[in-house]
């Protein structure tokens, strides 16, 4: 057996043992994720307009259709989980358009 694998073998062996003991010795961290947030048509707006996007382009970045973005701005309908959590993204970072550039400027 490889010395990769031993080791594997080794780590899972004692996670084995620590987690059958009473006292735990090996580190554990415990990870909260944010719930996903509940967007409304204002905010949706506020968002698009804060990183200056038409809505054409707004819908091209995120990956959905421009009637979309109209549902979403005018509160017929919400983003999904996935919409959201961009959303959220640009909210706390207005340049993650710069650092994810999926839209390339034509000259």
């Amino acid at each position: 057996m490889s010395i990769v694998g031993k080791s594997i073998i080794k780590g899972l062996e004692e996670a084995i043992q620590d987690a059958k003991s009473e006292k735990k010795t090996l580190k554990r961290n415990t990870v909260v994720i944010e719930p996903v947030k509940e967007y409304k048509a204002q905010e949706v707006r506020r968002i698009r307009n804060d990183i200056g996007f038409s809505q054409g382009l707004f819908a091209d970045y995120i990956g959905v259709s421009r009637k979309t973005v109209e549902a979403w701005e005018s509160g017929t309908n919400k983003p999904s989980g996935a919409a959201s959590r961009l959303l959220r993204m640009m909210e706390i970072d207005n340049m993650l358009i710069y650092k994810y550039p999926f839209i390339k400027q034509q000259k």
